[in-house]
């Protein structure tokens, strides 16, 4: 009997029975099988999502002549003169339109981390009366497509005078207008304890200071993923841009783009698509740089 037990414990210590050994090797088979076909999967996908911007950045080094009449990735003929003549090609050469959008972007990304902070901070902190209300109708604005109130601010922009400014894209970020970035800071100020709020009036902190002494540096991962979004979001608008900039010289780089295909009563797809690659680079270096913090603002707004 002794023996029998020995023999049993050996088994099980040495991994259980061989049936139970084939199991558990078939089933880290079937997991390893699942895994390659799940990465080859989205490695295809990828590869799908990705080919249109390669095709452009190979094109823009291909002579105008040949970008359709060169099938696939093959380059033949190499040339940089697409990326010098695009510079040049508008009235105002390309650095302008950068520096024009590099405006815009700045003071909306500045307008939205003070705006929406400070009304999330109203939102999630403070009891004052119509409070649910005035969030559930802040909520609505998030789904109202811009066309349905474009008409209006343009009216009312266009009373004033701020037509062909950079003021229409600008100004309404100061009053928190995006709610999808306040109710994102609201979700994540709701998740900070209380007490450190207790703790700062305790100490004799009113709710400005208790915001921007206690909260504000807490809330780095939504301010973060606020100055994404709204970078990426203004950098490639279109539709307002065009609308607000009429004058070549407050072009920014999407309508700048779009006057490629109009100058000299021609399409010009090699400078069009170098000027393009040019104006992808710094979408490309916020994500890259910013996809840390931008994951974690999402995370942890989401788990909270």
């Amino acid at each position: 009997m002794k023996t029998e037990i020995s023999a049993t414990e050996a088994i099980v210590t040495r991994g259980g029975s061989p049936a139970r050994r084939l199991r558990s090797k078939a089933d880290s088979t079937g997991a390893r099988i699942r895994s390659v076909l799940k990465h080859a999967g989205l490695t295809a996908l990828a590869v799908l999502m990705l080919y249109p911007v390669v095709w452009m950045l190979v094109s823009s080094f291909r002579p105008t002549a040949e970008i359709f009449t060169t099938p696939g990735l093959s380059l033949e003929g190499f040339t940089l003169e697409n990326y010098t003549l695009g510079w040049d090609a508008l009235s105002q050469p390309f650095g302008r339109y950068l520096l024009n959008s590099a405006l815009v972007v700045l003071g909306a990304i500045v307008g939205n981390l003070v705006s929406c902070s400070l009304a999330a901070y109203a939102f999630a902190r403070l009891a004052f009366k119509g409070r649910r209300w005035m969030f559930g109708l802040m909520l609505l604005t998030i789904m109202l497509p811009l066309q349905v109130i474009i008409v209006p601010q343009y009216i009312m922009f266009n009373s004033v005078g701020w037509v062909n400014t950079v003021l229409p894209l600008i100004v309404p970020k100061l009053f928190a207008t995006d709610g999808f970035f306040v109710f994102l800071m609201v979700q994540f100020i709701r998740g900070l304890p209380r007490e450190l709020d207790e703790a700062a009036r305790i100490d004799g902190c009113g709710h400005f200071r208790t915001f921007w002494q206690i909260l504000l540096p807490l809330m780095t991962p939504a301010l973060a993923t606020t100055a994404i979004f709204t970078f990426i979001w203004t950098w490639n608008d279109f539709f307002s841009q065009v609308i607000y900039l009429t004058s070549p010289e407050s072009y920014t780089v999407q309508p700048a783009l779009r006057a490629f295909l109009d100058s000299q009563g021609q399409s010009s797809w090699g400078p069009l698509f170098a000027m393009s690659i040019v104006s992808i680079v710094p979408v490309f270096l916020a994500f890259l740089f910013g996809q840390k913090y931008l994951v974690r603002g999402i995370a942890t707004t989401g788990l909270k």
